[in-house]
């Protein structure tokens, strides 16, 4: 494999060993993109990020970490962090969270998150724009084997929330949140189409709304 030809060849699974892999995040400073592996499959994500993704990306993140500290859920997010189990698998999902008695399990100064050593994240969300396919498919099946407790999937075009519970290496949909309990998705996906016209301040003051218990 060339680093030309590895240049090239972005937005799709290729066949890589382990090493490879690592030479070619190394070759291509991916840390400006997203890279996974899985069953001997490597894929590079590196395009621009458009406007609908990135603001689709902190509605989210202000929604569950909002909704967290409402309900007084310990809660630490995590912005696409490696995790990986090394020679196996490895991926930066956009969004994970450690939950719970999880939230603080990984220490400060842990650079890429050892899944031989730390558990899995408790949730783990893509923002799919050009990905959905991909992010519904292969993605679902690796997050599956790593042994995250939920998935979701952000359709931006659409301004929808596919979501999974996850055990057993297998996936169901859900309509609330298992990890999150309580967190009605179609809540998630009505501050998304709210986020296309108005500004995030007003979308959190509307989630705000919603989120805080009813006064009798």
């Amino acid at each position: 494999m060339s680093e030309t030809q590895t240049q090239l060849t972005t937005d799709t699974w290729i066949p890589a060993s382990w090493q490879e892999y690592l030479q070619t995040l190394t070759e291509l400073q991916t840390e400006k993109g997203k890279s996974y592996y899985y069953k001997g499959y490597m894929r590079l994500e590196m395009p621009p990020v458009s406007f609908d993704h990135g603001n689709d990306h902190v509605v989210i993140i202000f929604a569950v970490t909002l909704f967290a500290t409402l309900r007084g859920i310990f809660a630490t997010g995590l912005d696409t962090t490696t995790f990986r189990k090394t020679g196996v698998q490895d991926c930066q999902p956009d969004v994970a969270y450690y939950l719970g008695e999880n939230a603080q399990v990984i220490p400060n100064g842990t650079g890429i998150v050892n899944l031989d050593r730390y558990p899995a994240p408790d949730l783990v969300i893509e923002i799919a724009n050009t990905s959905l396919l991909d992010d519904l498919g292969t993605k679902r099946s690796l997050y599956e084997e790593l042994g995250v407790a939920e998935y979701w999937v952000v359709d931006v075009q659409n301004a929808q929330i596919i979501a999974y519970a996850m055990a057993d290496q297998g996936s169901k949909r859900i309509q609330e949140s298992q990890v999150l309990p309580g967190l009605v998705i179609a809540i998630l996906e009505e501050a998304l189409r709210r986020s296309r016209q108005m500004n995030q301040s007003q979308v959190g003051a509307w989630l705000l709304s919603q989120f805080q218990p009813q006064q009798r």
